[in-house]
């Protein structure tokens, strides 16, 4: 009842004179806006109200506006300010929407009968161009009548955008690799700084014997380095790999032939025999060269990344490698492979041996440098790990070990160790700093657990099965910016807090 007072009231006229057509631009005045003249008559006379033809304002602007209202729903409203029966409103708005209805499903009955397959973005231009811009259908529903033919357009998606961004980006970095590579005379330099942000698979294993030392630097000389060494290391088996069963190395074979099968237990490349036996040659072989520290558990994982990074050139780009059977290589190929994988490994460990010999000490130095360094960069994660009795060797000792191998994903460590082999002492001193940032990484985490056990095993399991190349960048960008803050001042590794 009170909704009918209301409609049947008299109300003023809210509908003033428009403009010739909707969407009209109004003239604005302000210092930006100069007046717009829209008449003979002066901007500055005061304007004058028309009373005249106040009560056709309304009709006026339902004739110029042919897309608002339907035309034969014209005589319900002629003026604006006659009263208006809810009766007759509820029927013109039950006409309006009956004849928008049947306008919209005749278009959709003649949408359905095109063809599925028209693509609108290949329409001949040309044959719009013949059309009037502006449909001006009388009979047609509210907000159908006046449109402008809309431009084709495809659309993109923004993660396809960025997809063609890196891959264009990634294609210039392969372009640059191959052509410091194909110099006469690499310059090392230049290619660790291309290889600190990630090394293209394409070129991967060129670049790390590169990096490595094992390959020279100038062009012509490596095929014969790559022949001579080889054929070093073969000779290497030939003199020393059959006194693996004597008295006095038989018990690093054995520890040697134990370690192999836990080694990446869920890849199947390395449950094959062919490959195992190619990781105790090698392993057996380093051991008995190096006698000062020997065979230590770990050290098995470290040959890993090479031989994976070599197979990989040997076999095509599309192939998954931690699936490959690699008894489908030629035999020389798989030789090559093996001795590029020992001499690798072999320069490897020349650099961080003091992590292997008696008691480790290189281990224990970078664990108490650990220690230090987080105990400045993260003080509450520090008081927390001492509060529940967590120290530093019984987690960080594995991580200096294995080279975080056992932490992150295969695919991470490859990509780990491209920058390891662009930094300086990457794997004896920027590892540090990547041990520190994977602890800032997962400190919230920590704190969240609230005992001894479950802290250790967080620290042991970290989350990181996930990981990509994205993480690992991030990984390593923190690192460097602790390089950069600590490295050249190594009194705040040493100095104790007195506080």
């Amino acid at each position: 009842m009170y909704i009918k007072q209301i409609m049947d009231a008299p109300r003023k006229p809210f509908w003033k004179k428009p403009s010739k057509h909707p969407g009209s631009i109004k003239p604005v005045y302000g210092a930006q806006h100069p007046p717009m003249v829209t008449s003979n008559r002066s901007l500055l006379s005061s304007p004058r109200k028309d009373k005249t033809k106040k009560r056709n304002s309304f009709t006026e602007f339902a004739h110029t506006t042919e897309d608002a209202w339907d035309a034969g729903d014209d005589e319900l409203c002629t003026l604006s300010d006659v009263r208006i029966s809810s009766t007759e409103a509820e029927s013109a708005a039950l006409t309006v929407l009956d004849n928008h209805r049947t306008s919209r499903g005749g278009a959709r009955s003649r949408g359905n009968s095109q063809e599925l397959d028209d693509d609108p973005v290949e329409e001949d231009l040309n044959s719009r161009g013949n059309a009037s811009p502006i449909s001006l259908n009388a009979s047609s529903g509210p907000g159908v009548g006046v449109r402008l033919n809309p431009v084709p357009f495809r659309h993109i998606p923004v993660y396809k955008r960025l997809m063609d961004k890196d891959l264009d980006r990634e294609v210039a970095k392969l372009e640059k690799f191959k052509s410091l590579l194909a110099s006469s005379s690499v310059n090392l330099e230049e290619l660790r700084e291309l290889s600190w942000s990630g090394i293209p698979q394409a070129v991967r294993a060129t670049t790390w014997r590169l990096l490595s030392g094992y390959l020279p630097a100038n062009v012509d000389r490596r095929s014969g380095t790559l022949d001579r060494k080889r054929a070093e290391y073969f000779g290497f088996i030939n003199q020393y790999y059959d006194t693996r069963h004597s008295d006095i190395h038989q018990d690093t074979y054995r520890q040697i032939h134990i370690d192999i099968p836990r080694m990446n237990p869920l890849i199947s490349l390395f449950q094959q025999e062919v490959v195992q036996e190619i990781f105790e040659r090698v392993l057996y072989i380093w051991a008995i060269r190096h006698p000062a520290s020997g065979y230590v558990q770990g050290i098995n994982d470290l040959v890993t990344p090479f031989f994976v990074v070599f197979l990989s050139e040997a076999v095509d780009e599309n192939v998954i490698v931690e699936n490959f059977d690699v008894t489908r290589l030629h035999a020389d190929t798989l030789r090559n492979i093996e001795a590029d994988s020992y001499w690798c490994t072999t320069k490897l460990l020349d650099g961080i041996q003091d992590n292997y010999t008696f008691a480790q000490p290189g281990i224990q130095l970078k664990v108490n440098a650990l220690h230090e360094l987080v105990k400045r960069i993260n003080a509450p994660l520090h008081i927390h790990l001492e509060r529940h009795s967590v120290e530093y060797l019984q987690f960080a000792f594995r991580w200096m070990n294995n080279l975080l191998m056992r932490e992150i994903p295969l695919r991470c460590t490859v990509r780990l160790w491209d920058t390891y082999q662009a930094e300086p002492e990457g794997f004896a001193m920027f590892h540090l700093y990547v041990c520190a940032a994977l602890l800032l990484e997962f400190s919230r985490d920590i704190l969240k657990e609230k005992d001894f056990q479950g802290i250790m095993l967080l620290l042991q399991n970290l989350p990181t099965a996930h990981w990509g190349n994205e993480e690992v960048s991030q990984l390593l960008a923190q690192a460097y910016q602790l390089k950069y803050m600590f490295a050249d001042a190594p009194s705040h590794l040493s100095q104790k807090s007195n506080k």
